[in-house]
Parts: C-alpha cells; structure tokens; sequence
C-alpha cells in the first residue's frame, strides 16, 4: 500500500481541529499526524513533524495563519491549504495567504451555509489530495504593482473588436490569475470571461480585489448584462457563465444547471459556449488545476478554429486541468504563467 499522506491541522478551536481531523481520517488515504491551536505551535511541528500538506486557520492567538504561512515557506515550505472565512476581512485574508504562497483555500466548516458539511467534507479531501503531490511553486508572490514597465502594450493595428477571451483555473488559480490580469494594460480590446473553481461568497471579493490591482476592469458576472470590451466578468462561486448572441452583442447568462465535470461553474460551459458562439474569435486560457474541467471545451474551441493557450508544468502549482489538454491535442501554445498575457495579446 503506498503511503498515506501526512497532515498537520492548524486552527485555534479545538471543536474545529476535531472536525477537520474527523473528515480527514474518514478517507484511508490521509492520516493527521498532529495539531496546532496557533501559529508558533505550527511553524515548530512543520518542522518536527514535516508534513505533506497543512490545513491553516487564519485568526490564531500568538502568531497570526499569515505569518504562520510566511514563516513555514521561509523556513520548511509545504503546500498549505488555509481555512477561510467568508466575511470582508476573511476574503481579504485569504486572498493576500494565496499570494504569500498559499495553495489554495476552502470555508471554515463553521462559517458556511451555503454549502453542506458532505460537500465540504470532499472539498476539503479532494484538495488535500491534489495538493499534497503537487510541484509547487513556493515563491512568496507580492502584489506586482502596476506599472508600464511590466505590462504588455498593445500594438495600434485593425483590431478586429469581436474577439473574445476565455480562462479557466482551479487549484493555483488565484495568484495565476492576478500575474495575468495585472500585465493588461488599460486599452484591452477585448472582454474576457473567466472560471475560477471558488466557493459562493469568495467571488465577489476576488473580483473586487483583482479590480483594485489591474488596469482592466475586473467584475463579479452578472445574469443578463452586455458584455463589454476592456472588462474581466469572473463567474459567480456556484454558478456556470455562458454567453449568448443578439446580433453583435454579447450578453451573459448564469444558470444553476446541473454541475459539469464535477464544478459550477465549469470551464467547460464556458468554453463550449464561446466556441459555439463565436468559434474562430475566440481565444481560450486554461490554466493551473485539479482534474479536468475545461479540457473538453477548449479542445472544441481549438477544434473551431479559436487560439487556445496553457499554463505550463513549471508554473502550475496542479498541472491537472491543462495537462488533460495539452494531452487531448487541444492546445495551440503551452507558456509560463508569466508569458500568457503576451500570447493572448499577439493574438487579439
């Protein structure tokens, strides 16, 4: 039998550290070797217990989850999945742990109702599996400001205004996301639609965050709105993201349909909406993840005659979903995190 794989649960409620080993433990793959209640407890049994993946509160006594996280990827780097909770300050958190290292993150069982304890019970399993064999890039990631110097400009040419761009990421989504938004400059002459797997809650916070760092302007979807060029529209947690066609205009549509290759929203409506759609304007990203949504429709895209791009092995911290493509033959350019808003734009 190969071996389990060993994790460290770090929250300062002892009813908590209990649910997370609980569910844990329930899957014979996983064992939880020990427990911290703050974040000085964690860094030292990092380093004594060593790991495969640490699941982190945020708000600890005596050390903070964040400098928690920056103390263990300085000192004994691990994947670490942190423990969120959906209010303002937890979303802000969470999304500055993902840029600090961080791989990914899921909703404090205690906090969430829009989600069953059986769904976060597979997340949270699920993830910590993805995870714990994944090549990670432990860089601390800082907020790239946006300067000219590390954006990429656009080249006054014919633009042809009806191309139209679509991502799809998971696990490593985040930060991914973020290196690539932050490179467009202000006169992007193309809107973009984008899935990241993300609970319901989290989007809204994500969007206004990237908003805030970018020159695009970056917006949680919503249901019946014009698409607009220059804008980012980031799928709502729990819903798919299609677009529909009235002559020239694009307008969005939300729908709760039935999950697809286990996510909603799923790249894969997406991209199987924009290549129906718009076929041989579109340009479809699918980047770092877990599993395979969105492999299927970004082969139809290519299939179409659209450009299709991947995030490659190196810098994905789950080279899943864009592996699956890569290996279907449904991929036009496989590039660094770094060098996608290049592609995308010699290609817009």
């Amino acid at each position: 039998m190969s071996e389990k794989i060993k994790v460290l649960v770090v929250d300062d409620s002892a009813l908590v550290r209990k649910v997370i080993s609980d569910i844990l433990e329930s899957d014979k793959e996983i064992e939880v070797i020990g427990t911290a209640n703050n974040g000085k407890s964690a860094v030292f049994k990092n380093l004594t217990l060593n790991p495969d993946v640490i699941t982190m509160d945020i708000e600890m006594p005596i050390m903070n989850g964040l400098e928690a996280l920056q103390e263990i990827i300085k000192t004994n780097p691990k994947p670490v999945i942190m423990m969120s909770v959906l209010t303002q300050y937890g979303a802000e958190a969470t999304f500055k742990a993902l840029e600090y290292g961080a791989v990914d993150f899921i909703p404090k069982p205690s906090t969430v109702l829009a989600m069953s304890m059986d769904d976060i019970a597979e997340l949270l399993i699920t993830k910590v599996k993805a995870v714990a064999k994944a090549s990670l890039n432990l860089h601390v990631r800082k907020s790239e400001d946006v300067s000219e110097t590390n954006k990429v400009s656009i080249v006054a040419k014919h633009e042809d205004k009806k191309k139209i761009v679509g991502i799809g990421t998971s696990t490593g989504g985040p930060s991914a996301l973020q290196r690539v938004l932050q490179k467009l400059p202000k006169n992007f002459p193309s809107p973009i639609l984008v899935v990241q797997h993300m609970p319901p809650g989290f989007t809204k916070a994500f969007a206004e965050r990237l908003d805030s760092l970018c020159n695009v302007s970056v917006k949680e979807a919503e249901d019946g709105e014009k698409i607009l060029n220059g804008c980012v529209y980031i799928a709502p947690g729990d819903s798919h993201i299609v677009v529909e066609k009235t002559g020239d205009i694009r307008v969005i549509r939300l729908s709760q349909a039935e999950k697809v290759s286990g996510h909603r929203p799923s790249a894969d409506v997406l991209f199987h909406s924009l290549a129906k759609e718009d076929s041989d304007n579109v340009i479809g990203v699918i980047m770092t993840g877990m599993g395979r949504d969105g492999a299927n429709g970004i082969k139809e895209i290519h299939d179409r005659g659209g450009y299709t791009i991947a995030q490659d092995e190196s810098t994905s911290v789950v080279y899943g979903m864009n592996r699956v493509a890569v290996e279907m033959g449904a991929v036009d350019a496989v590039v660094a995190v770094d060098s996608i808003p290049q592609e995308i734009i010699s290609h817009i």
